[in-house]
């Protein structure tokens, strides 16, 4: 049995048939691949048939083991304390009116930390200087780090310790008012024990001011 002989297309047919395959791919093009791999959609087909949600970038690896590490383990427990810190006027002298509170701290250790001023309302009356150092060793000198100093009733942060030692604030109240520093800690930290380095003051923590400093003069 033979075969039928096949009729050559037209010149005419075969170039609308390219066209339209052409024409074709363009339009899927468009319409799909670009919303779906690239995030683009110029005739906004893929938002209205939802291949636009198919695109999601590339996932960058971000290399820890360069700089601060971004996720760490203590030995120490996590812990919060309120600390309430009553300062005199400045007519009541400098050991009244000032003192140092600084916390122990591991290096690398993370503290949060909120404190607000209680008692004036003026910024210029107040004055802190956040610092840190390590521990004093006679004869031995010290790491000394200045974070901030500068006027204000309130400051909120966190800090991680870049070295070990103590760590917090010199605090200088100049109003003609006594005022209370209200101190919220958070973090991997210890409590120093009153009238050593960094506590000179002997505060004491999580009770109200009027029994916070038991020892002033």
């Amino acid at each position: 049995m033979s075969e039928l002989p096949t009729r050559p297309m037209r010149k005419g047919r075969l170039i609308l048939a390219t066209l339209g395959a052409l024409a074709l791919a363009v339009l899927i093009v468009l319409g799909a691949i670009l919303p779906a791999e690239f995030d683009q959609d110029p005739l906004g087909v893929g938002r209205l048939s939802g291949l636009s949600r198919l695109w999601a970038p590339q996932d960058e690896q971000v290399d820890v083991s360069r700089g601060a590490a971004r996720a760490r383990e203590y030995d120490i427990p996590f812990r919060t304390d309120v600390v309430e810190i009553p300062l005199g006027d400045f007519l009541a002298g400098a050991d009244k009116s000032e003192l140092e509170y600084k916390v122990r701290m591991k290096k690398d250790a993370t503290l949060i930390y909120a404190w607000e001023v209680i008692g004036t309302r003026e910024p210029r009356d107040f004055h802190f200087d956040q610092h840190g150092h390590t521990t004093p060793t006679p004869g031995q000198p010290m790491s000394v780090a200045t974070y901030r100093q500068a006027f204000g009733l309130r400051q909120q942060g966190a800090l991680t310790a870049p070295f070990d030692g103590i760590q917090g604030w010199q605090f200088s109240n100049s109003s003609e008012k006594p005022v209370v520093v209200r101190l919220r800690l958070a973090g991997f930290y210890e409590l120093i024990p009153a009238g050593q380095p960094g506590n000179e003051a002997g505060i004491v923590a999580n009770v109200q001011a009027a029994q916070a400093r038991p020892t002033a003069p």
